[in-house]
């Protein structure tokens, strides 16, 4: 099976792109909707985040507006968090690969927001990134409830420029021209991992 990493920046268009890939018939792992249930009520991560920071669970729940209060800024409580967090995340992933198999999958695609910032990009086999042109992408950003320029500027600080993904990446899908485009660019990605001639650019970056 053949894995691939989905990134971009906010507002590039990689959930719209995510649902495509699941749509051509490709196995999707969803990080964000993970990391929801993982906090959400009967969650794993609830009775740990508890524990360390007293206060942020509410009616059972990971209350995401006060555990941020209680980490940001803070490196050494951001990484209590992340010690907790990230090996519940890992096996969530490890289930997800596991049932990818079993169902027979060619291909799974895992969304990742934060792929290379996490290193990520050295688990898979190639990384998609995602990308629009800067006005589009503002525009599509400050639509969102509660997004003002301030925030949006705070957002994309804490992710790697547009730039640096796009020159990282094995492919890259330009959203900016509507979804057909981007379909056929899925459909075109899709038959081109699973040729059977296909090298994964990992294994060429290791051969070299």
């Amino acid at each position: 099976m053949i894995v691939l990493g989905l990134t971009g920046s906010i507002g590039m268009g990689k959930s719209t792109t995510a649902r495509l890939f699941a749509e051509a018939g490709a196995a999707v792992y969803d990080a964000d909707a993970a990391v929801h249930a993982l906090y959400g009520p009967g969650g794993a991560a609830v009775g740990p985040v508890e524990a360390a920071f007293p206060g942020v669970v509410v009616d059972g729940a990971v209350d995401r507006t006060r555990l941020a209060a209680r980490v940001v800024g803070d490196p050494p409580a951001m990484a209590r968090l992340e010690a907790l967090v990230h090996p519940l995340l890992a096996a969530a992933r490890d289930g997800f690969h596991a049932r990818a198999l079993a169902s027979g999958a060619k291909v799974a695609v895992l969304d990742v927001p934060l792929l290379f910032e996490t290193g990520g990009d050295r688990q898979v086999d190639a990384v998609v990134v995602v990308s629009a042109p800067e006005s589009v992408q503002r525009a599509r950003v400050l639509e969102r409830p509660g997004i003002t320029p301030e925030t949006l500027d705070a957002l994309l600080a804490r992710q790697l420029a547009d730039a640096e993904k796009r020159g990282r990446a094995d492919y890259v899908i330009d959203t900016g021209a509507g979804l057909e485009p981007v379909r056929a660019e899925v459909a075109r990605i899709l038959a081109e991992v699973t040729a059977p001639d296909w090298v994964p650019p990992r294994d060429r970056r290791a051969a070299t």
